[in-house]
């Protein structure tokens, strides 16, 4: 499948680079007892596992609609999604915890010019994969890659921080590493629940489309007197439509059928993310009122 291989590549490009990233910032943090320098390398780290997830997640999600799953496996993708946002929020945790032992004593850092080429170095390849992820989540429909280019961009604003902390503890602010890695562990934390918080939506069945755009297209057909009862549910480049169409009652089972059928066509043409629509035909009375 077309959509599933090129979104392979994406994953396995960005897995080499961010496991590039977090091993240089992580080693280098390390050696220079950088708290903001190794909380951003575990960030970048997860960003990594998050790739190896969404290889998983696509491929599971790739299977084609069997008696099990009337319609497909899609939101598997979904749930790899919600993964990726739990993975931020342990990130925090670990944050966090070098935060507080920062706090409490532990070796000041040792700020060099390395330190800032691998930060600047780190945050431009950060940049380019943000920025790659999400056009290649919007151009193949996505959500997975779009919510990974989030969590990467995440780290393009963690290791701006980073720099700060740096140009600031050679300024002798001592203290600025584990306030930004405390700002850094909020950053993730916002983006982590943001995540969280869209892809549920998908999983609770929330509405995936523009309703009134719906019955703006459904009354354009030749035929059609009214429509209601628009649910929309599905995720991104993925949506299933139920409506109910109100046509002239004198009309025979097979031009209602010829209506519907029309209806459909136009639906998927002008809203290229619905792949399916199931319709309800019904009597229109000029007097009745439509719930």
């Amino acid at each position: 499948m077309y959509r599933t291989s090129q979104i392979r590549k994406v994953l396995i490009l960005t897995l080499v680079l961010n496991l590039a990233v977090s091993a240089a910032k992580i080693i280098y943090g390390y050696l220079t007892n950088s708290v903001a320098m190794i909380s951003d390398g575990y960030h970048s780290s997860f960003d990594g596992v998050s790739n190896i997830a969404g290889l998983v997640g696509i491929a599971i999600a790739a299977n084609p609609p069997d008696k099990t799953h009337p319609y497909g496996h899609r939101k598997y993708e979904t749930v790899f999604t919600i993964f990726i946002g739990a993975l931020m929020l342990l990130t925090c945790f670990e944050i966090f915890k070098k935060v507080y032992n920062a706090l409490a004593g532990a070796p000041e850092p040792s700020v060099t010019a390395t330190s800032f080429v691998i930060m600047i170095i780190t945050m431009l390849v950060n940049i380019f994969v943000s920025t790659y992820e999400k056009r290649k989540g919007q151009q193949l429909n996505s959500e997975f890659l779009i919510a990974d280019s989030m969590h990467t961009r995440s780290d393009i604003y963690a290791s701006s921080g980073v720099i700060i902390s740096f140009i600031l503890i050679k300024a002798g602010f001592e203290l600025a590493d584990p306030i930004v890695g405390a700002i850094v562990g909020v950053l993730v934390a916002k983006a982590g629940f943001g995540i969280l918080k869209e892809s549920t939506e998908v999983l609770v069945d929330g509405s995936q489309a523009d309703i009134e755009n719906i019955i703006k297209i459904a009354c354009g057909v030749p035929g059609v007197k009214e429509c209601h009862a628009v649910r929309a549910r599905g995720s991104r480049g993925h949506i299933f439509i139920d409506l109910h169409l109100l046509v002239d009652p004198f009309m025979s089972v097979r031009d209602g059928h010829l209506v519907a059928e029309e209806t459909e066509r136009q639906l998927k043409e002008k809203v290229p993310d619905i792949v399916d629509v199931v319709i309800h035909i019904e009597p229109y009375e000029k007097n009745s009122t439509v719930q």
